[in-house]
C-alpha cells in the first residue's frame, strides 16, 4: 500500500511514429490541498470542454488575481468641520475671557469702596441731624452717627426669618422718635428707622422680652443710640414681597417700612462691642444683638477671577484640538481597488 497523502501518476511519452507506452515511472509527490469553495468557484467558470480537474494549482491560471495583488487602500474624504458648531465652541473661551475681565474690573471696583468705607469707619461719630436728606446718604454710608430719642415701640417692626449662630429670629426695627425746638420757639419731631439687632424666634412677642430682659430689651426712656448709618437695602428677585398690613416683613424695604410708620427713608444700625458673654446674656433675655462696626462686604472677584480665566484656557485648548482633528467620522474609510 503506498503512503498516505500521496497520489500515483504514469508518465506518457510521445514518439516520432506516435504514441506508445513507455516503461511506467511512478512518481511521488505531496497533494495540494486547495480549498474547496474556491474550486467549486473556479470549476464554475471553466470553459465547456476543459478537463475537470485539470489543474489543483490556481497561480496556473493566468486570469486569476488575488486580493493581495491589488490590496484595498486608505482614502481621506475632503469634507470639512461644520463651521456652525465651530463658531459656536469659540464663543465659549471669549465668553470666559470677557467675564474674567469683567472680574478684574469689579475687584478694582470692591477694594476701592471697602477701602472708603474703611476710612469713614475710624472717624469720629457725628450726630444725627433732625431732618436728613436722602439723597446724601449715599456719600455718607458707614458713617459712624449717634441721635438721642425715644424708641416707639408700639411700630415696631420684626424683620426675618434670619439665622444667627444656626438659630431662626428675626431683626428688630424700631422708629427712634426725636424731638427739638426751632429758633422760633416751636417743637418739631421726627423718626428715623433703627435696626436694633437680632432676636431668638421666641422672643417675638414683646411680653416674653419684657419678662426676661425688663427695661433693657424694651427702654421707654430716652436712649442714645450709636450705629453706622446705612444705604437702603435692595431686594433680590427671590425674596417675597412684604405684607405691612399683617405684621409680616421679609425684607428690610426701608422706603416701604418709612412710609407704613411715618418716618423718614433714613436707616441706622446699631453697633455694639464684639463680646461673646455679652452676646450670649442677651441672647438668653430677648435683647436685640447689634452688629460689629465693620465692613461685613462680600468679595469673591478673585476667585471669580482665577475660575473664568481657567476656564478660558481649558476651553481654548479643547477648540484648538477640534479644529485640528479631522472629522471622525469621515476621515478615513477603506476603499477597495476592485470589485470582488
Amino acid at each position: 500500500m503506498f503512503p498516505s497523502r500521496r497520489v500515483f501518476t504514469e508518465v506518457l511519452r510521445q514518439t516520432n511514429n506516435g504514441y506508445r507506452t513507455s516503461p511506467l515511472k511512478i512518481e511521488f509527490r505531496r497533494a495540494t490541498w486547495t480549498c474547496p469553495q474556491c474550486l467549486r468557484l473556479r470549476l464554475c467558470e471553466r470553459p465547456l470542454g476543459q478537463k475537470r480537474f485539470a489543474s489543483t494549482n490556481a497561480a496556473e491560471e493566468k486570469e486569476f488575481r488575488s486580493i493581495l495583488d491589488e490590496p484595498p487602500r486608505l482614502v481621506r474624504m475632503r469634507r470639512k468641520h461644520n463651521y456652525g458648531g465651530l463658531i459656536v465652541l469659540a464663543l465659549i473661551p471669549l465668553t470666559a475671557f470677557a467675564l474674567g475681565t469683567w472680574q478684574v474690573q469689579r475687584l478694582g471696583w470692591k477694594t476701592d469702596l471697602m477701602a472708603r468705607f474703611e476710612d469713614r469707619l475710624v472717624r469720629p461719630p457725628l450726630p444725627l441731624p433732625l431732618f436728613i436728606d436722602p439723597d446724601a446718604v449715599k456719600d455718607f454710608d458707614y458713617r459712624r452717627v449717634y441721635a438721642t430719642g425715644k424708641l416707639r415701640h408700639d411700630q415696631e417692626m420684626l424683620v426675618g426669618p434670619r439665622i444667627h449662630d444656626g438659630d431662626d429670629g428675626y431683626l428688630v426695627i424700631t422708629p427712634l422718635e426725636r424731638e427739638e425746638m426751632d429758633d422760633r420757639g416751636r417743637m418739631r419731631k421726627s423718626k428715623v428707622l433703627v435696626c436694633r439687632g437680632w432676636i431668638s424666634k421666641k422672643f417675638r412677642n414683646q411680653r416674653e422680652r419684657l419678662k426676661e430682659g425688663g427695661q433693657q430689651a424694651l427702654p421707654d426712656e430716652l436712649v442714645t443710640v450709636q450705629g453706622l448709618l446705612r444705604q437702603p437695602w435692595k431686594k433680590n428677585m427671590f425674596t417675597p414681597l412684604n405684607k405691612p398690613e399683617k405684621g409680616e416683613w421679609y425684607f428690610p424695604a426701608v422706603s416701604e417700612m418709612a412710609e407704613f410708620v411715618g418716618s423718614q427713608p433714613v436707616w441706622v444700625e446699631e453697633t455694639m462691642q464684639p463680646d461673646l458673654r455679652e452676646t450670649y446674656f442677651r441672647e438668653a433675655r430677648g435683647i436685640p444683638i447689634g452688629r460689629a462696626a465693620e465692613v461685613n462686604l462680600r468679595n469673591n472677584h478673585l476667585q471669580y477671577i482665577f475660575t473664568w480665566y481657567g476656564l478660558a484656557v481649558a476651553t481654548s485648548f479643547m477648540f484648538w484640538l477640534v479644529v485640528r482633528k479631522p472629522p471622525s467620522d469621515i476621515a478615513r474609510r477603506v476603499r477597495q481597488s476592485k470589485s470582488w
